[in-house]
């Protein structure tokens, strides 16, 4: 089995932990393995995501970034080796509400990992000694940096550029999911996504939306849904820019179902060029836009 060694400063109270992670392991679709050893790595990858410091950002106990991991295991590849898929999700508080607004929702459809019970959970900055530690590590930075984004604009480019060096110290190591072309949706290209130049215009969007849309209804219902709707029109100049890319994925998985509560009361018109916008970007999820144009009653 591949040792582990820890390579984190420790953890002091002069800040508090960013996240309030939950953790669960599905493993119902394998026989025969002994699933106490989920649990008990259910428990561990729950204390090494939230007993860590990840950023030098200050953070009070109301202030943790709800997120959840979960993993559903496929198959036994070998012995203490595993496969299968990884959904994460993570939450924010909008401004003077009570509600709480989604801003990252991605399935990784391709996940491997080793894993003996009790072994060590730690992570080393400067390589990679566990597939399982880099990816969990992976989404933590992805977690700070699209919320980061949502506060300032590009305010989240330092855990992106971490998770960055996640995926390039993972290039040698033979394992699915960190390579440029094996597929553009993959943790490779989610991260460059986040980082190209030409992408610039979803983080912006990003921060717009959040800020200056949601944080801002407050104030004014309309005033925040008018910002919101430029960003909804926004995502088709992303779309024509690349296609292909998954930041237009985390954008409606993480957006739809609040999409089809802010227009639940608009006018017929608008909620009818909402739903032609997103239509034509994703017509894959027909059935769910079609929600846009119910009529509230």
């Amino acid at each position: 089995m591949i040792g582990l060694s820890l390579c984190l400063l420790p953890v002091t109270n002069m800040f508090s932990q960013e996240l309030n992670a939950t953790v669960k392991i599905n493993a119902n679709q394998i026989e025969g393995t002994y699933k106490q050893m989920f649990t008990t790595l259910e428990s561990e990858l729950t204390e090494f995501i939230n007993n860590n410091k990840w950023s030098e950002a200050k953070f009070s106990n109301v202030e943790k970034i709800d997120c959840s991991f979960l993993f559903t295991i496929k198959s036994v590849t070998s012995q203490d080796s595993y496969a299968g898929e990884l959904t994460v999700q993570a939450r924010r508080p909008v401004y003077n509400s009570a509600y709480t607004t989604s801003t990252f929702n991605f399935r990784d459809t391709d996940i491997t990992f080793s894993y003996q019970e009790n072994e060590p959970i730690v992570y080393n900055q400067q390589t990679v000694e566990s597939n399982l530690v880099a990816i969990v590590t992976y989404y933590i930075y992805m977690i700070l940096g699209v919320d980061f984004d949502t506060f300032s604009p590009g305010g989240g480019t330092g855990y992106f550029r971490q998770a960055e060096n996640i995926v390039n110290l993972c290039q040698g190591i033979g394992e699915t999911g960190w390579r440029a072309f094996d597929n553009p949706r993959n943790r490779h290209g989610l991260v460059y996504s986040m980082l190209e130049e030409s992408m610039r215009p979803y983080r912006e969007l990003w921060y717009n939306y959040h800020r200056k849309g949601l944080d801002a209804m407050s104030q004014g219902a309309e005033k925040g849904k008018s910002v919101i709707t430029e960003c909804i029109s926004n995502i088709t100049t992303i779309h024509d820019v690349n296609s292909r890319s998954p930041l237009l994925t985390v954008f409606i998985d993480s957006k739809l179902d609040e999409i089809i509560n802010v227009y639940s009361l608009s006018s017929a018109s608008e909620k009818e060029n909402i739903h032609k916008t997103l239509s034509n970007i994703y017509p894959s999820y027909t059935k769910r836009l079609d929600e846009i144009k119910k009529v509230q009653k």
